[in-house]
């Protein structure tokens, strides 16, 4: 008898809890990257490596880590070199989660 009286309390939480997280509340805060664009070649695409460092676990040095982002550009307006900012969004593709906020700084 206890053990039906936790399981319907858990699901009366759960459902509560998902009503008012969909009530009034905007779009969460989405996550941004800055990177610099390795290519251009796809339409309204582009490639972007973003680069971090991290510590080593045993040995404590930092080491640098590269992650390529494949980003959405609408009006095609980047080029190799530039250093951009995305943010995620939807999934727009097979590959593409992220979409260009802005260029920081155009290539030289």
């Amino acid at each position: 008898m206890a053990e039906t009286k936790k399981k319907t309390t858990k699901a009366a939480a759960g459902t509560e809890g998902s009503k008012a997280g969909a009530q009034g509340s905007e779009r969460g805060l989405r996550k941004t990257q800055d990177g610099l664009v390795v290519s251009s070649k796809m339409n309204k695409t582009v490639v972007v490596a973003v680069v971090r460092q991290v510590r080593h676990s045993q040995y404590g040095k930092f080491v640098r880590r590269t992650k390529k982002f494949y980003a959405h550009d609408e009006n095609n307006q980047c080029a190799v070199g530039d250093r951009v900012r995305i943010v995620e969004t939807r999934p727009l593709s097979k590959l593409k989660r992220w979409k260009l906020e802005s260029i920081i700084r155009k290539a030289e």
